[in-house]
């Protein structure tokens, strides 16, 4: 018997346990697909992965399948996600990434890119590769292209790095000592070429390094910042060295969270804001009239009231890297930011980049005496739960006792992605909905205080969990 794919396909990338639902054959499958799919014989197909034990394996087996398929593949070796889209939108090229992101040692997969970085979700080929893969599974045979393609390796990083820089310039920002917490992930290698000297000439920022050594096994905490036990170590290793900040990235290095000297949690929405006001600023003085600015909806009302202050147009999406990208491109917005720490950019292809975000935020500190607390106090005016995840079976059921508990004349119901409902005249609103990649249902509250907060969020968990 063959894998069933669609347990690892999901909506905008793919993600599955090593040696179950994601293997060598599947993946020689899904590479020679990815080449019919997307029209890519006689073109440049990227290669790379992450530090997973499993990842060199998978690289070589989508080679073989895309090369079979007539591809001519460049493997560009260990990258971080925003490596890929770096290459892919200066290269102009397709390409792939090996990682699972922030699950698991056990887990592997996918993040898949048009040329010039454009997403590759369900609803623009993904699932049809998925189809197309399966079927090679199933014969047990990938037919041969009339032309085979060709294999060759490139190291992309010091272009990732002079790019980056490129776009903002911290050489003039003051002195910042900043702990940097990779958690054995990508951005042991990406920070020291793009924070640090190993590639270019030093910036001032004393980098403090936390679990650099690239380890897919994570042997010191899981990759994962959006966990508070995850972020412990980097709060205490601030407070010890007395840093400016923190910096914790993800496996793949796609999405950093930040702590402040004082080792409280910067939220992904305040980040948003800073960032948003930051490219409004930039971009009003190239001459857009009304910058516009992506949030998902559940990022802070603070986004959308600080972009309408300062001049731009906020344009409220649902959650996904595959469909911000995709809004990013169709509005013409500057900037987009997710409540899950993913920020995005139209000067970087409108893909998005954790580093990128992490170098706004150090060059808005840098060019002012406060310290981060203070900086960040304006841009975090309400109450938030962060996300609370809760296991249950019947997912529907639950938002629906929610919803028939909840809703009445005064709250608003909407279903942009998963169940919203908000109540403007008692300052709150929350959002339920189903993860993508994990058995949740994830549940994200915000008040105007904190009392009012934590009595919604107790509501609502109440009623999920009975």
């Amino acid at each position: 018997m063959t894998i069933d794919l669609s347990a690892s396909f999901k909506a905008y990338d793919v993600r599955g346990i090593v040696g179950e639902s994601i293997t060598a054959e599947t993946v020689r499958a899904t590479g020679a697909a990815f080449v019919d799919v997307l029209d890519l014989a006689g073109r440049t197909v990227l290669v790379g992965g992450d530090m997973r034990p499993s990842s060199p394996e998978f690289m070589d087996a989508f080679a073989e399948g895309a090369v079979r398929r007539g591809a001519d593949v460049l493997k560009i070796g260990l990258i971080s996600t925003d490596e890929l889209y770096y290459a892919s939108g200066t290269l102009d090229a397709a390409g792939v990434t090996f990682t699972a992101s922030h699950n698991p040692a056990e887990y592997n997969g996918m993040k898949m890119s048009k040329a010039g970085a454009v997403p590759v979700s369900s609803e623009t080929g993904l699932y049809d590769i998925r189809d197309l893969a399966q079927r090679y599974l199933d014969e047990g045979v990938i037919p041969a292209a009339p032309a085979p393609g060709t294999v060759t390796e490139r190291d992309v990083l010091a272009g990732y790095a002079e790019y980056l820089r490129s776009l903002v310039d911290l050489s003039g920002a003051r002195p910042l000592k900043v702990v940097v917490d990779a958690g054995n992930g990508m951005a042991g290698l990406t920070t020291p070429a793009v924070l640090g000297d190993a590639v270019l000439p030093a910036l001032p920022l004393e980098i403090v390094p936390l679990y650099f050594e690239l380890d897919g096994t994570f042997p010191n905490h899981p990759a994962n910042p959006l966990e508070p036990q995850n972020l412990v170590d980097l709060q205490r290793a601030v407070q010890e060295h007395g840093a400016d900040l923190g910096i914790a990235f993800d496996g793949d290095a796609d999405r950093c969270f930040v702590v402040d000297e004082r080792g409280g949690t910067v939220s992904p929405s305040a980040v948003t804001a800073l960032v948003a006001e930051r490219e409004i600023e930039r971009a009003r003085a190239e001459g857009v009239e009304t910058p516009v600015i992506i949030h998902n909806l559940i990022t802070s009302l603070a986004v959308p009231e600080l972009v309408t202050a300062r001049g731009g147009r906020p344009v409220r999406t649902r959650v996904g890297h595959s469909f911000i990208k995709a809004v990013m491109a169709q509005e013409s917005a500057v900037f987009g930011g997710e409540h899950s720490a993913h920020y995005y950019f139209r000067d970087f292809f409108n893909a998005d980049t954790g580093m990128l975000a992490a170098m706004h935020l150090l060059a808005a500190l840098g060019e002012q005496e406060r310290p981060l607390s203070e900086l960040m106090h304006q841009y975090d005016p309400y109450a938030a739960s962060g996300e609370v995840n809760s296991t249950v079976e019947d997912k529907a059921g639950a938002v629906r006792r929610v919803v028939e508990a909840l809703a009445g004349r005064d709250v608003v119901v909407e279903t942009l992605d998963g169940t919203t409902l908000s109540c403007p005249d008692e300052g709150w609103w929350f959002n339920l909905r189903p993860s993508n990649t994990e058995p949740f249902l994830r549940l994200n509250v915000e008040a105007k205080d904190a009392e009012t907060m934590e009595r919604v969020r107790d509501r609502v968990l109440g009623l999920v969990r009975s």
